[in-house]
């Protein structure tokens, strides 16, 4: 009987396919790792898309190998990947030049020239800059401007998950969950911009470039005998649209309205919420949709993230992986005995997190203040992730202040949600009690929860929710921690302000962050 759905999550640094029965336990999982990206000049970030293509059918191969029971009880499959990755590819499905990935940072000039009203009117709503830096970081400018030849010859410009769409069932069709990125979009109206929308001005892609879109949990297509014979799948299994992988992990966590939010403790973290209504979570940044159909997920987004673990343990943590590495554990393990030999609120040093400048403050910089001679490394990770509690509690009350709601709990997925001490520091500064699911995939979990109501193994994606997915753990606030965690908290939110005027005149003297 085929009752097994499989779920494709592409990442910047691996591609799982995943097994899921109808209870949402995994039941095989194959992981293929491969190099984040190539930079043939500084700032680039480029991958080659048969990498990601390659990298599934190597996984199908070998879960047909060790699971052969699992792989052919398959029913459908369904794929959800990283954002803002940009590939051109012609009608035969094979790319024009290496994808552009989300974390390129080459800018293109833009070809938007707004008139005297309406550069004076941004100026005015303090969104010039914002717009700019939109345009020049949209890699369609980019390539318009430096490689026209490969632009003229692009058939469709897709994201990853509709490439490898394409690659499985012929046709570049994906999920509206899907397109985030800097592309003509409409999230309110869930379809491509008009050609007098603002993002078909500062992202321009012509009609003829655009694919067709469907809500998540539709089918896409079905797999083609080709894309049948190389996967090992049956030809025609059903191809059910998902989205992206933030999308599907809010999914996965069990978010289905506004009283829990979805916290991802991620490369990039972010806060976000479902909602049936379309709300800005910040002036003119888009809710993008959900992987739940008709729905929006408004979201704020801290870009570096738990990234800033990889930063300490290269730049700060050598010996903790010494003895990591002595002892066969990850880092990552001894880093939590950082987090508890230092006190909550670690003596007064604080963290501004942003090691990378967001859309909204392009001008800001990463900040430590409050040093002392009491402090050490330790106190400085430890101040890292207290630095990433306030910054993403400050987005969930930016959220609810915004969406007129108040979340009672969080959900937390992501890497650095295993760690047990991590969860509970976010628990003490949000003073909500914080849910962990019981499988790490959160995101692959909701591309099952899609593809499994696609199907019709569950009546809807509700019922899917509620039947796959589990919580493991509770954290519960402690009452005095959080007491504490409050009141720095209100003078974290006074260190951006008081910074921003130094942090505009260190990118002029300096010219970095580029604009």
């Amino acid at each position: 009987m085929r009752d097994r759905v499989l779920a494709v999550d592409c990442g910047t640094q691996s591609l799982r396919v995943i097994i899921f029965n109808k209870s949402g336990e995994i039941t095989a999982k194959a992981k293929i790792e491969y190099e984040p990206y190539t930079s043939p000049h500084p700032g680039w970030a480029e991958q080659d898309p048969e990498v990601f293509w390659q990298a599934l059918l190597d996984g199908c191969a070998e879960l047909r190998e060790k699971n052969p029971g699992e792989f052919s009880s398959v029913a459908g499959i369904g794929v959800t990947s990283q954002r803002d990755t940009m590939i051109n590819i012609e009608e035969n499905g094979l790319a024009l030049r290496p994808a552009i990935t989300w974390l390129d940072t080459r800018k293109a000039e833009g070809g938007y020239k707004p008139n005297a009203v309406m550069k004076a009117a941004y100026r005015l709503c303090g969104m010039e800059r914002t717009l700019t830096k939109t345009m020049r970081d949209a890699k369609c400018n980019w390539i318009r401007e430096n490689q026209p030849g490969i632009w003229e010859k692009t058939w469709k410009y897709v994201e990853v998950s509709g490439f490898l769409n394409h690659r499985l069932c012929g046709e570049p069709v994906d999920s509206v969950a899907s397109m985030v990125g800097h592309i003509p979009f409409d999230n309110k109206r869930r379809d491509w911009a008009g050609p007098s929308g603002i993002t078909s001005k500062l992202c321009p892609v012509e009609n003829s470039l655009r694919y067709r879109l469907v809500e998540p949990g539709e089918q896409a297509g079905r797999l083609t005998a080709a894309a049948a014979a190389q996967t090992g799948l049956p030809e025609g299994l059903p191809v059910i649209a998902c989205g992206s992988d933030k999308a599907c992990e809010t999914l996965g966590a069990g978010c289905l309205d506004t009283s829990i939010a979805s916290l991802s403790f991620g490369t990039t973290a972010t806060v976000e919420v479902l909602s049936d209504r379309y709300f800005e979570p910040l002036p003119f940044l888009p809710a993008y949709c959900a992987a739940y159909p008709g729905a929006w997920v408004p979201e704020i987004e801290i870009y570096r993230g738990y990234w800033m673990i990889s930063w300490f343990r290269d730049e700060l943590g050598h010996e903790e992986c010494e003895k990591a590495r002595r002892q066969g554990v990850l880092p990552e393990e001894l880093f939590n005995k950082l987090l508890e030999s230092e006190p909550p609120g670690c003596m007064g040093l604080m963290m501004q997190p942003y090691w990378g400048p967001g859309l909204k403050d392009p001008m800001a910089k990463g900040a430590i203040i409050g040093f002392g001679d009491t402090h050490t490394r330790s106190s400085i990770y430890r101040a890292t992730i207290e630095g990433l509690g306030y910054a993403l509690r400050d987005g969930l009350e930016t959220l609810e202040k915004r969406g007129g709601f108040n979340s009672e709990r969080v959900a937390v997925s992501g890497g650095a949600s295993q760690s047990d001490i991590i969860c509970q520091i976010s628990a003490d500064i949000f003073g909500k009690p914080h849910f962990r699911g019981e499988t790490y995939e959160a995101s692959s979990l909701g591309a099952a929860v899609l593809i499994s109501s696609g199907l019709g193994l569950h009546p809807s994606v509700d019922d899917a929710v509620k039947q796959m997915v589990r919580y493991e753990r509770e954290f519960t606030p402690d009452k005095a921690r959080h007491e504490l965690y409050s009141r720095l908290f209100s003078v974290y939110k006074r260190i951006y302000p008081k910074l921003n005027g130094l942090y505009e005149d260190i990118q002029r003297i300096t010219g970095y962050p580029e604009l």
